[in-house]
């Protein structure tokens, strides 16, 4: 998923609730989500322990990053191109169910 089409998909369910539970659902939001420029930051800092994986909740990537030392450099590097991609898919999950959340008032 491309940034434009990310944060535009975050302005439309931020959009389409009332005042009251847009700032609710923009603060939870804040709180959980990740930024994909501090993990490709986590990757080229730690990537061949599989640090940015483990903090995204890709525990199985995470640990086969880890056995393998970023297989042996060559993860690592593939990953600088989709880290940025899977943030923004682990975050646009976070959103659509906390949205539902909200919509359903249980939170």
């Amino acid at each position: 998923m491309d940034r434009f089409t990310y944060e535009a998909e975050l302005m439309d369910m931020a959009a389409s609730l009332n005042e009251k539970d847009r700032d609710k659902f923009i603060q939870i939001f804040q709180q959980h989500a990740k930024n994909p420029v501090a993990m490709f930051g986590w990757n080229s800092w730690l990537g061949c322990f599989g640090v940015d994986r483990f903090i995204l909740g890709d525990i199985l990537a995470g640990v086969l990053k880890l056995i393998t030392f970023g297989g042996l450099g060559i993860w690592v590097l593939i990953d600088c191109f989709l880290i940025g991609n899977r943030t923004r898919t682990k975050n646009m999950k976070l959103a659509d169910q906390l949205y539902e959340d909200i919509r359903q008032g249980t939170v």
